[in-house]
């Protein structure tokens, strides 16, 4: 009786209890992808903008179970015996991604709710809101297979998202090239992962991080491959140059929620995982990602600037075009206090959380002007955004505050202190060549923000005769067709509120460069 209750209870202590408080923001936003996915079964054509609604919601739903989560430290899933191996942690990193990642789709989805008459709505809000699932799963993932499958839930929705223009020819080339450059990507990381298990032996980062320290002679050189291949993997979901070639052709390509949600959503999931695998499973291997990072990060922030240096006012789509091209920029910024981590503490990770929080507001906020202007100006050239004052003063006062917090100029302060806080972080680590490089590549910035921003104050020119009809429908009276969608609306005042707030209150943000999340 003795061993038969000494079985029952080792095998009691293999069952684990599943902390749902802590899982909830993404169940959340899966249940309701599901729950809209079926709904569209029975909803009539009229109904359909209920869909978009019940999207909101769930999203809704999901940011405030972050609520009760504030204290962080929860952890689920973990080896039998031990917290310290867990596939599932809530932790302070976690939920401040969580918050950026959820409430990008949030304003993705209203965004998205004028924007959806040609697409078929219940396909468009499954794949979003699967999506941002995924996405909000890859903050919390500390397993290098949970991490695997959250990127890959969070992306091959977003392939579809690109796409799911029905006879757009461009969406669909923009759709497989952000598919196959995935694809190889996520084989090389898979790669990579498999050469770190063979080497460790276990998944979990925390682990990881303990084994590679005492890696055998002749296990040394798969180790540093496995490190590499799946930093690349990483690297491209960042839009790091020379992986950031499916950029432009993507943005321009997909509807502009998507585009929006990419540059904003897309890039935290990249970064997210990227800081987790650098700073949590691979500390020992700094040596290696550290001096790889910062000269990614020098190439990619040189690249997309001189890219979005290039673009003509009269070129189609070249406002979407130089945006695309300014995340990549943007990356490059983002990718800086990653490779100073290697050099000094892991806090110095916590730049990048406050640059990307920053960069998510005003980001979103000149999409949604983007998409405004696109309601009367299909083209969305940047010569479209001349005289904007003169016709929607408050969209072009809007869009010039959000540009000039991209260019780092006041009264955009927000986004000086986050360019200071990621330059501070390079000259603490010691790394003054990047620093030097990081402020070229600032100035050469303002030169097309400001060439944006002087332009929609300019007095507009007389459009040319293929565009009269264009002209036309913006001059004429107010009609349903061209009325602002209300949620459009909402979109632009909150981030313009959001980045006047951070203005005022930097610290809000700023302090999570100077904590540490972990």
């Amino acid at each position: 009786m003795t061993v038969a209750a000494g079985s029952a209870t080792g095998a009691a202590s293999l069952v684990q209890s599943v902390d749902w408080l802590a899982i909830a923001p993404p169940v959340i936003a899966a249940a309701t992808a599901l729950l809209v996915l079926v709904a569209d079964l029975f909803t009539g054509e009229r109904r359909k903008p209920l869909l978009g609604y019940g999207a909101v919601v769930g999203l809704v739903a999901a940011l405030a179970m972050l609520i009760p989560l504030h204290t962080g430290d929860r952890s689920t899933f973990c080896l039998t015996g031990t917290t310290q191996a867990c596939s599932y942690t809530a932790d302070h990193f976690a939920l401040v991604i969580q918050a950026l990642v959820l409430g990008g789709a949030l304003l993705t989805a209203l965004l998205s709710i004028g924007d959806t008459r040609k697409l078929p709505a219940g396909e468009f809000w499954f794949l979003l809101l699967s999506s941002a699932a995924g996405a909000a799963l890859l903050p919390a993932a500390r397993d290098l297979a949970t991490l695997v499958v959250a990127l890959e839930v969070a992306s091959l929705p977003a392939f579809a998202l690109v796409g799911i223009k029905r006879g757009d020819r461009r969406s669909s080339e923009a759709a497989l090239k952000f598919f196959l450059s995935s694809v190889v990507a996520t084989a090389v990381m898979l790669l990579g992962v498999s050469f770190v298990y063979a080497t460790t032996g276990t998944l979990h980062l925390t682990e990881i991080a303990g084994r590679l320290d005492d890696v055998p002679g002749g296990f040394s050189t798969l180790a540093e491959t496995g490190v590499v291949l799946t930093l690349v993997g990483f690297a491209f979901k960042t839009a790091a140059a020379p992986f950031h070639f499916w950029v432009p052709d993507t943005y321009v390509g997909a509807p502009l929620p998507v585009a929006a949600y990419l540059s904003v959503v897309g890039k935290a999931v990249g970064f997210s995982g990227l800081i987790l695998v650098t700073v949590i499973g691979f500390p020992s291997y700094a040596h290696v990602w550290g001096p790889a990072l910062a000269v990614l990060a020098a190439l990619t922030m040189t690249v997309g600037n001189l890219a979005a240096l290039r673009q003509t006012a009269t070129r189609a789509r070249s406002a979407v075009r130089l945006l695309a091209w300014s995340s990549v920029g943007q990356a490059g910024y983002l990718l800086v206090p990653i490779a100073a981590a290697a050099y000094a503490d892991d806090a110095q990770a916590g730049s990048t959380v406050a640059y990307a929080l920053m960069y998510a507001v005003v980001n979103l906020g000149a999409f949604a002007v983007a998409a405004l202007v696109a309601r009367t100006h299909p083209g969305n050239r940047l010569g479209d955004y001349r005289g904007l004052y003169a016709t929607r003063p408050l969209a072009a006062l809007a869009m010039g505050f959000f540009l000039l917090c991209l260019a780092g100029l006041p009264p955009g302060i927000i986004g000086l202190f986050a360019k200071v806080t990621v330059f501070s972080s390079a000259v603490d680590a010691g790394l003054g060549w990047l620093a030097v490089v990081m402020a070229v590549n600032v100035v050469i910035a303002l030169y097309y923000y400001l060439r944006w921003t002087a332009a929609l104050f300019r007095t507009p020119d007389t459009a040319p005769a293929s565009e009269a009809s264009d002209t036309a429908s913006r001059k004429a009276p107010t009609t349903p067709e061209h009325r602002v969608p209300a949620p459009l609306t909402l979109v632009i005042a909150l981030t313009a509120v959001a980045g006047i707030t951070l203005s005022g209150a930097p610290q809000l943000i700023l302090r999570f460069a100077a904590l540490s999340l972990f």
